[in-house]
């Protein structure tokens, strides 16, 4: 049986999900809204787990979104440990959602924010203990458990995530090397100045970095336990914990099953309707129109970031209201690595050139990227004025010409032109 039907059942507790149930009240949506959970948490933020939470600087009650008065108060039932495994749904947008349990939820309309999950190597000995990656609430939980005892601690992958745990663990006493694949750090997100800025701060700050690094095998120390990796060239770098930080997957079976349009995610409208018109998703899973001004057209992107799954969601509301917003902000994002404070503004795909702005002195860093002419993004260390000025010129349409943005010392906002 399915119980009651509710109005809106929402798949997946995670930062768009919370932020889509808000968004909803805000609005004056006055129908009951179901949130469901996989995990057997209440909906808390993900960005400190590699960071504050695991350096223990913040407790694990302090990250939790809501309590649960405010979710009594606003009509939305949670439900945890409910892992959602198959959805029968109707021209109408109604249906049923099935959780591995047995449990059944009927619903009118349906949101998925299911976002994604740790892309998981391949390798020899990955199964041994000590080997862990760093997704939710559980494995940040195991992670602090085990690295009292851990000396020796190597990264693979020299992302966000990868960096950022890097730099906790190099905080808390341990000697860190991280092993990149690829031929620089955070290749996916950032430009070549702002990968290089990066390896030398981290190297300079006592973390061991290896580029183009091929793993071979993790080694078994003899119980069970890893005790090392050894590179193809036949290297093997000690390690009681391998931290494994490759990347992501967008949770997209439920809408494969459902016979959605999926690429890279679930493909949405500029509305955030999936492909039958009726359901909505939003945040990690979807990939949507490249919501930027002056974007051109028919560029689809993913995006992955908390800014990302609450201005999307805020679409989505409306989109569930039966209104049609576009995306209102500037998609932004952030790593805290250590000391050094980056935050992005814009998206860098397509540049084709960049003006670098550095003060070593002040320990200052940021890269302006440009398209013909026009700025469409910027990578900011420790710059938070930059940050925000070229954020503003975007979101206004507005530009910072290349020549005299060159100056450091000169304020980006007083540079500003109209486009």
């Amino acid at each position: 049986m399915a119980g009651k039907e509710t109005d809106l059942l929402i798949v997946g507790a995670s930062q768009s999900g919370v932020q889509l149930a808000i968004s909803l009240r805000a609005l004056g949506f006055e129908g009951h809204i179901k949130l469901l959970g996989d995990e057997d948490h209440r909906p808390y933020q993900r960005p400190a787990l590699s960071k504050e939470f695991l350096q223990g600087t913040v407790e694990s009650e302090s990250l939790i979104f809501r309590s649960n008065d405010y979710w009594d108060e606003h009509n939305v039932t949670l439900v945890k440990g409910a892992r959602i495994v198959r959805v029968e749904k109707g021209a109408d947008g109604s249906g049923v959602a099935h959780a591995a349990s047995g449990e059944s939820f009927a619903f009118k309309r349906l949101a998925l924010t299911v976002g994604a999950r740790a892309r998981h190597m391949d390798v020899p000995g990955g199964d041994l203990a000590g080997v862990v990656y760093l997704r939710n609430a559980d494995d940040a939980l195991n992670l602090k458990r085990i690295a009292p005892e851990a000396t020796d601690v190597v990264v693979v992958g020299g992302g966000f995530i990868g960096l950022e745990a890097a730099s906790s663990m190099h905080k808390m006493g341990k000697r860190v090397t991280v092993l990149e694949y690829g031929p620089r750090l955070v290749g996916r997100a950032v430009g070549t100045d702002t990968s290089e800025y990066f390896l030398d701060a981290h190297r300079g700050r006592g973390i061991d970095i290896r580029l183009n690094a091929r793993i071979a095998r993790l080694v078994d120390s003899g119980e069970g336990a890893v005790s090392g990796v050894e590179l193809e060239e036949g290297t093997v770098v000690p390690a009681q914990i391998v931290l494994i930080g490759i990347g992501v997957i967008p949770n997209t079976e439920l809408a494969e099953q459902m016979g959605l349009a999926v690429e890279n995610g679930v493909v949405v409208d500029s509305n955030a309707l999936a492909s039958d018109g009726t359901t909505v998703a939003v945040g990690d899973v979807a990939n949507m129109p490249n919501p930027l001004p002056g974007a051109p057209a028919g560029e689809r992107i993913r995006l992955e970031s908390v800014n990302n799954a609450i201005e999307h969601a805020k679409v989505a509301a409306y989109s569930l209201m039966g209104r049609r917003e576009d995306y209102a902000g500037i998609p932004w994002f952030w790593s805290n690595q250590a000391d050094l404070k980056l935050q992005i503004a814009g998206l860098s795909l397509g540049y084709d050139s960049t003006v670098v702005r550095r003060d070593d002195e002040r320990g200052k860093f940021s890269v302006l990227y440009y398209r013909g002419g026009q700025v469409i993004a910027v990578d900011c260390v420790n710059t938070p004025l930059d940050f925000m000025a070229v954020k503003s010129a975007l979101a206004k349409g507005q530009n910072i010409p290349a020549g005299a943005a060159a100056d450091p010392a000169v304020a980006l906002k007083s540079i500003t032109t109209d486009a």
